[in-house]
C-alpha cells in the first residue's frame, strides 16, 4: 500500500451502492484502518473535478458507476486496454504524479461469472440496454466468441427494438443478459419487456442487477426451465481486480 488512503464511487442516486459496503467490509478484514471508501453522488458530470480536486492528493482510485462509464473519460489523463477499446470506465487510478488512469474491470468480472455457465448451444445473445456496462458485455462476449445483438427502446442502426422481438428471436439467442437498471431495488416489479413465454430451458439469463437476489427478469426465465444468475459475482470479481488496479 502507498501513503493515500481514499477511495470513492462516482455516480448518479448510488446511496444503494455495493462498493461502499464492500470495500469497507474490504479495509476491516485487512486491517486497513485508515482506508476510506465514500459515495460521491453527482447530479451532473461537470461535478467531478470538484471531487477530484478535493483533498486530491489523498485518493489513490474510484469506481465509476451509471451514468458516468462514458462520459468521465474526458476527464481522464489516460486509458487503458479493455476500457479504450469499449469506450466505458469502471476504474480510475490515480498516480503518484496526480495522473488520472481509467481502466474497465467490469469485462473481467462478467466473463469470469458467466464462463462456467456456457454450453455449446450458447453461441448467440442478446443484450438488454446500451449504457456503458453493455459495452463491457458485449467485449467479453466477444472475446467468448458468442455472437450478439443489442436490444433498445431507441431505433437505431446497431439494435434490435424490443417491440420485435419475437419466437424465431428469442429462440435463436440462448443467452439474454440484463444490462438495463429494470427490476433494481425498490421497484423490484419492473423487468425488461421481453416474450417470456418464448424461454426454453436452453436458455441462460444473466441480470448485471443483485438487488433483489432474484429479480422478475430471473423469477420469468427461471419458471420457464432456463438457468439463472444474477450480477453479485460479477461485482465481487470486478471490485477485486480494480483492488489489484490500484495497488499495483
Amino acid at each position: 500500500m502507498n501513503n493515500r488512503n481514499k477511495f470513492g464511487l462516482i455516480g448518479k442516486n448510488i446511496s444503494y451502492s455495493f462498493s461502499r459496503k464492500y470495500f469497507k467490509e474490504k479495509f476491516q478484514k485487512l486491517g486497513l484502518n485508515n482506508c476510506k471508501y465514500d459515495n460521491y453522488d453527482i447530479p451532473e458530470i461537470e461535478e467531478f473535478p470538484f471531487v477530484i480536486y478535493h483533498q486530491e492528493d489523498e485518493f489513490q482510485g474510484f469506481s465509476v458507476t451509471i451514468p458516468y462509464k462514458q462520459s468521465i473519460i474526458k476527464y481522464l489523463d489516460e486509458v487503458e486496454g479493455d476500457a479504450k477499446e469499449i469506450g466505458a470506465v469502471n476504474t480510475i487510478k490515480v498516480t503518484s504524479d496526480n495522473k488520472l488512469i481509467g481502466y474497465n474491470t467490469d469485462v473481467y468480472g462478467f466473463q469470469k461469472s458467466i464462463e462456467p455457465l456456457l454450453k455449446k448451444h450458447h453461441n448467440k445473445a442478446l443484450i438488454l440496454g446500451t449504457g456503458g456496462a453493455s459495452k463491457a458485455v458485449a467485449y467479453a462476449l466477444e472475446k467468448l466468441n458468442i455472437k450478439y445483438e443489442f436490444v433498445s427502446r431507441n431505433i437505431s442502426d446497431s439494435s434490435l427494438l424490443y417491440s420485435i422481438l419475437n419466437k424465431e428471436i428469442i429462440e435463436k439467442h440462448t443467452v439474454i443478459i440484463n444490462c438495463t437498471p429494470l427490476g433494481t431495488h425498490p421497484n423490484i416489479e419492473n423487468s425488461p419487456n421481453i416474450p417470456y413465454e418464448f424461454l426454453t430451458g436452453k436458455h441462460l439469463l444473466f441480470d448485471l442487477i443483485y438487488n433483489p437476489e432474484k429479480t422478475k427478469f430471473l423469477h420469468e426465465g427461471e419458471k420457464r426451465g432456463t438457468a439463472i444468475k444474477n450480477g453479485l459475482e460479477m461485482l465481487e470479481m470486478q471490485a477485486e481486480k480494480s483492488w489489484e488496479i490500484w495497488n499495483s
